[in-house]
């Protein structure tokens, strides 16, 4: 049993083909799946996505890439989140790959996931490309460890795991970790303590190997174990079983 911690099943990518796509899940075990928010406008097609399944989930909140969209407060957020399919606040965090300017907008909107996340008391996803130093300093400011949550398709360094880990979040890793270039992201998946591991998609982005290039899809999360069973010596079951149960303990409102 699989879970992808981490997909977005409303993007047109998938949306067009959600029967074939969660038939595929079921074929490769994956029994669970959490479909992310990137921005409000496109709420309904998340929250419609874990409506219209039992198995999937739902998370709320705005990317950090988006900035011509609607910007929640902390209010907003609460009553977006009160849904009972919405598990997790999130997707956010901070990215300087396409803002280098580092702009403060970006810093002032994941103080509010992180204290909306506090008030309702559900994790926090968590993406930081180029920003780790800012994104852990924010984290510490606001007690992002009160509530919890993940470092979504981890891609840093050992260091940075550690200070996450610090805080109690758990790890979860992509595709990424099956590129033949990856080595660096291995040696962080054999250092994550089996309790805080967590594996995902990011579908339709980062498919693994042997399907790197092509549009991502949640049965694919099972390659993504493999990799991460492979990197640390364990069979991709006692990967599965671990994931499966942290997934279920860092998220508790997708408990059965």
């Amino acid at each position: 049993m699989l879970v992808d911690s981490h997909c977005h099943l409303d993007f047109p990518d998938l949306i067009q083909n959600e029967a074939d796509m969660l038939a595929r899940m079921a074929d490769n075990g994956v029994t669970h799946a959490l479909c992310v928010a990137v921005k409000l406008e496109t709420l309904a097609g998340v929250i419609g996505a874990a409506e219209r399944h039992p198995n999937v989930f739902a998370s709320v909140g705005v990317h950090p890439d988006n900035a011509d969209c609607e910007e929640p407060d902390e209010a907003r957020l609460l009553e977006l989140a009160a849904h009972p399919k919405v598990v997790a606040i999130g997707e956010t965090g901070l990215d300087y790959y396409w803002h280098k300017d580092a702009p403060e907008w970006q810093r002032a909107r994941f103080r509010t996931h992180i204290r909306a996340a506090r008030r309702c008391a559900k994790p926090l996803i968590i993406h930081t490309r180029d920003s780790a130093a800012d994104t852990l300093r924010l984290m510490q400011e606001e007690g992002a460890g009160e509530a919890g949550g993940v470092m979504h398709c981890f891609t840093e360094t050992l260091e940075v795991a550690r200070g996450a880990l610090e805080l109690g979040f758990y790890i979860s890793f992509s595709g990424i970790v099956s590129f033949k270039t990856a080595e660096s992201l291995r040696e962080v998946a054999r250092y994550v303590p089996a309790d805080r591991l967590l594996v995902e998609t990011d579908a339709p982005y980062l498919a693994p190997e042997p399907f790197r290039g092509k549009t991502n899809q949640p049965a694919y999360v099972r390659h993504v174990a493999e990799a991460v069973a492979a990197a640390r010596g364990e069979t991709l079951e006692a990967v599965a079983e671990a994931t499966t149960q942290n997934f279920f303990r860092l998220f508790k409102d997708a408990r059965p």
